[in-house]
């Protein structure tokens, strides 16, 4: 299960509106089909695994990391028949598929025809893979990232907003990683002005997966920019499951004010600033206890002279 949760990460940003679902038939103790849900939302990761594996499917196992598609669609097949036609034995689920759509019928489909069918096995590792889809069917909005590049003391930028380059070279690609498994990246209306920053992918093999620009402002967006007046409204935002933000302080501060933050990434470098632009404004905090337990660490790493660590909201855990 967890080598088709690492597929499904290959599908994300890349997938939306559908989930990022990694598949794995095992035959006899070997793989004999591997599959991820591919750009747009098809094939779907079990018909892909399930093509690869051919007859060797018969009698096997499938490691599937969300609930087979049980509804009905004109773009495809459903992905419990496809299981079901080919002949596999048992079917391990990580996650109950939360659209309602499927939502169990697609498990009970497999069992009813006499299948074997496990449900739970790393369903938290699974959830977190496909984080996004999960969030927009259970509150109806993108699971969101905030990214910063910080000094150790906190700062973004020189006082004259200075602020290329904090990080180092293998920081920076790792953010460019980062946007590329998102399906929209936004920032505010000063970062705008201020850097007119290009958010694509400057990462070799990667280039066609910019993602798609969001400006956080009351004002009009320019040409090739969609825009939002606040942070709640990304729930307007179209198959937009994985959002990334990048700045600046005021629309950081305005997402966590939200209440609408879900992983941090933050990359620290070994520099020290002083009196420089901090890397978040003032999210209204009022009582210094109430700062605790929000966050749960969940990554740490060096990134060549800089480290990045990676935080989950203990809300969205």
């Amino acid at each position: 299960m967890a080598a088709a949760i690492a597929l499904s990460a290959r599908g994300r940003g890349l997938s939306t509106p559908n989930p990022n679902v990694g598949c794995l038939i095992v035959r006899d103790g070997h793989v004999v089909g591997r599959g991820w849900t591919q750009k747009g939302g098809r094939p779907h990761a079990e018909a892909q695994a399930l093509e690869q594996a051919m007859d060797r499917a018969q009698g096997a196992t499938a490691y599937v990391t969300l609930e087979p598609c049980f509804h009905l669609s004109p773009r495809g097949p459903r992905c419990a028949d496809l299981l079901v036609r080919a002949g596999v034995a048992r079917v391990v689920i990580a996650l109950r598929d939360p659209d309602p759509r499927t939502d169990g019928q697609g498990a009970a489909w497999l069992r009813d025809r006499g299948i074997a069918v496990e449900m739970g096995l790393m369903a938290d590792d699974a959830a977190r893979a496909m984080a996004g889809f999960v969030l927009r069917q259970t509150r109806g909005r993108p699971h969101v990232t905030l990214k910063l590049g910080l000094s150790l003391d906190g700062r973004i930028a020189l006082g004259d907003g200075t602020s290329r380059w904090i990080t180092g070279p293998d920081a920076r690609a790792h953010a460019h990683v980062e946007r590329a498994r998102h399906d929209a990246i936004l920032v505010g209306g000063g970062t705008l002005r201020a850097d007119a920053p290009r958010l694509d992918v400057r990462i070799a093999g990667l280039q066609d997966r910019a993602p798609r620009r969001v400006l956080l402002s009351r004002h009009a967006a320019p040409d090739g920019w969609e825009r939002i007046a606040a942070p709640q409204d990304i729930a307007t935002l179209d198959r937009v499951d994985h959002l990334l933000v990048e700045g600046g302080a005021a629309t950081a501060a305005a997402f966590l004010r939200a209440g609408l933050v879900d992983r941090l990434l933050l990359y620290r470098a070994p520099i020290i600033i002083g009196a420089g632009l901090a890397g978040i404004g003032d999210i209204g905090l009022g009582d210094l206890a109430a700062a605790h337990g929000r966050w749960r660490l969940i990554d740490q790493r060096r990134l060549g002279i800089d480290g990045l660590e990676v935080y989950e909201a203990v809300s969205s855990a």
